[in-house]
């Protein structure tokens, strides 16, 4: 499955945003998608994942102010992010895992400035 993020851009702190993420087939089947990120010199790390029951996990940074959904019958996977903290400045990428495999979106970037 191919998956494309989009949605990220440059925002005051305090300001929202909304990311989406398409894939190229159905997502009804997929068993967890979910958004990660990478800031400069660190890590890749979860942000947020849905299962296919709806079941919704944040990292602790996040809760209360993220929210992951899915859309399966438009196939897209999207997460607001409200109330955004310069610390939340990263590349955001969509993944999708599928049995033992793990698809990766191709990343879009968030700068949040204070």
């Amino acid at each position: 499955v191919q998956l494309q993020a989009s949605g990220g851009g440059s925002v005051q702190a305090g300001e929202a945003l909304r990311l989406s993420c398409a894939a190229s087939r159905s997502i009804d089947s997929i068993d967890t998608l979910g958004w990660y990120r990478q800031a400069p010199g660190e890590e890749r790390e979860l942000v947020a994942t849905i299962t296919r029951a709806g079941s919704t996990n944040y990292a602790d940074s996040v809760k209360g102010r993220f929210t992951i959904s899915r859309d399966n019958a438009k196939n897209n996977l999207h997460l607001q992010m409200n109330s955004l903290k310069s610390e939340d400045t990263a590349v955001y990428y969509c993944n999708a895992r599928v049995f033992v495999t793990i698809y990766w979106g191709q990343g879009t970037l968030v700068t949040v400035s204070s």
